[in-house]
């Protein structure tokens, strides 16, 4: 029959998927690990720790799948995007690795776009923020110099992982592009970056596409776990990306909405478009074509915070019953999900989240239902900003994560974005995105078109859009647009006193 695995190294777990060429999941295993929070706004892994997870995965799929040491073909992965790893002499961890989400250095990253500004948002599509890999190494040159002077090579996540499996480092382009210090057009490190901020090139590893195999499973592992063949490995893609490949996006006809703790929206892009850093824009594991991505921070986030909240001991099933009861717009109640900042189109970590128009006849079901209304009108933000830049609209989109188990929800996705919603049969996350990888990579299949076509299956039912709720919802969501520069100047005032 012949397996696959797809490898998700996060932030919290590391998740093995094993699929056969019948694009059917075999099965499944996962290994958490902590994060290290040694300072106020920092956020750390040692990479041994996903060593560990993913021997504890490999271990639990060998004993669960049967002729797993015959039949395993390929590995791919998905990886956590712009962490920092940093390699000394030997090719040892010299400090801990800095996850995305650490927020130390936003001195940094001011120093990066003061100093180079418009040439970034031209050489890599975006402009630099706290989570991106280039301003953690200029922290590391400024705040730790004796441990910078023993870093010889530096690595992304799932690149670090391979390099334990195979002994060989790359690093491909969805990664790469995440970084801050990639060309995206060229496909390759920046010159002019790297030299206004004294990185050596020769530190950063070989860019590769996706596709591209990097080494098979070496002695140790082979024979640890009784391989009986060379297991191939491939390079694999960041998460987004592998995420939006395992729902299927593999053409400019398709959207991707994703509601978990933050919110995504994310399309396929055959070719450059240059947001102005409004939109986050990286180089795809499919083959020269790209992937934009607006984020809401607190997407479902804003949903746990209100049941904590106004909710406490109620499930979200019990909180929500009764949203279908309140007609579109929640009889003139608006929320706004920037109760932790927000990052598209609004670059603000100082706006808070909001609710507008608060009258005595609102209960709790009118204020669930704008909180689900406010997250979807966050994402429509970047739907508005992609399909202006395509003057095209998506033919369908994609809901997963926990937006897409609610139908209530599901219907106001289809009414507020006016487009058909569709569902996973199976969501599994990036972790699909890895298994196609490694199944084209592979060669079971000539592209990820008809992979696709295998691996990926859709749920029936659909969500089209209400011709009336669609054209109530387009009346609110322009006065929902009012309320970031209404309240802009309001919020900031307000987080600096509550700092005091």
């Amino acid at each position: 029959m012949g397996y696959v695995l797809g490898i998700d190294l996060g932030t919290s777990s590391l998740k093995g998927l094993i699929m056969n060429k019948a694009g059917q999941l075999v099965a499944e295993a996962s290994a958490e690990y902590r994060i290290d929070s040694p300072a106020p706004g920092f956020s750390e892994q040692h990479p041994e720790y996903w060593v560990i997870a993913f021997e504890e995965v490999i271990t639990k799929l060998s004993f669960d799948v049967a002729n797993f040491s015959a039949e395993l073909e390929a590995i791919s992965f998905s990886g956590q995007m712009h962490s920092l790893v940093t390699l000394g002499e030997n090719n040892e961890v010299v400090y801990p690795a800095i996850l995305w989400n650490d927020v130390r250095t936003t001195k940094q990253c001011a120093e990066i776009m003061e100093q180079l500004g418009d040439q970034l948002k031209e050489i890599t599509k975006n402009i630099v923020l706290e989570g991106f890999t280039l301003p953690k190494i200029l922290w590391l040159q400024q705040n730790k110099p004796e441990i910078w002077a023993k870093v010889k090579k530096i690595m992304l996540p799932k690149d670090y992982l391979a390099f334990v499996l195979t002994g060989n480092m790359a690093c491909e382009y969805s990664d790469a592009a995440g970084t801050s210090l990639f060309d995206i057009e060229k496909h390759e490190w920046s010159t002019a970056i790297c030299d206004k901020f004294e990185i050596d090139k020769d530190i950063l590893p070989s860019v590769v596409a996706s596709l591209a195999q990097v080494g098979v499973v070496n002695e140790v592992y082979a024979n640890r776990f009784g391989l009986k063949q060379d297991v191939k490995v491939f390079a694999g893609g960041a998460d987004n990306a592998c995420a939006a490949l395992g729902a299927g996006i593999v053409n400019e006809d398709y959207a991707l909405v994703s509601l978990g703790t933050s919110g995504v929206f994310s399309s396929f892009e055959p070719e450059i478009v240059n947001y102005q850093g409004k939109l986050h824009f990286f180089n795809h594991v499919i083959p020269d074509v790209y992937y934009s991505m607006g984020v809401t921070l607190a997407a479902g986030n804003s949903l746990n915070w209100f049941k904590n909240t106004f909710g406490r001991g109620l499930g979200f099933d019990e909180l929500l019953a009764d949203v279908h009861t309140v007609a579109p717009g929640s009889e003139g109640l608006l929320f706004t999900p920037y109760i932790v900042g927000e990052r598209t189109p609004h670059i603000d970590s100082k706006i808070r989240g909001s609710f507008i128009g608060i009258d005595t006849r609102h209960e709790l079901k009118h204020f669930a239902r704008a909180v689900l209304e406010g997250i979807t009108f966050s994402l429509k933000d970047a739907q508005v900003l992609m399909e202006t830049a395509k003057n095209k609209k998506f033919k369908q989109i994609i809901s997963v994560g926990g937006g897409a188990r609610n139908t209530d929800w599901m219907q106001m996705q289809a009414d507020i974005f006016d487009a058909e919603i569709i569902r996973l049969e199976v969501e599994q996350g990036p972790g699909v995105g890895a298994c196609m990888i490694a199944a084209v990579g592979n060669a079971w299949f000539t592209d990820f078109e008809s992979c696709r076509d295998t691996f990926v299956q859709y749920q029936k039912e659909t969500f089209k859009p209400k011709k009336d709720n669609v054209a109530n919802y387009e009346k609110l969501y322009e006065v929902y647009r009012e309320v970031y520069p209404a309240t802009k100047n309001i919020c900031a005032t307000l987080t600096g006193f509550g700092e005091i």
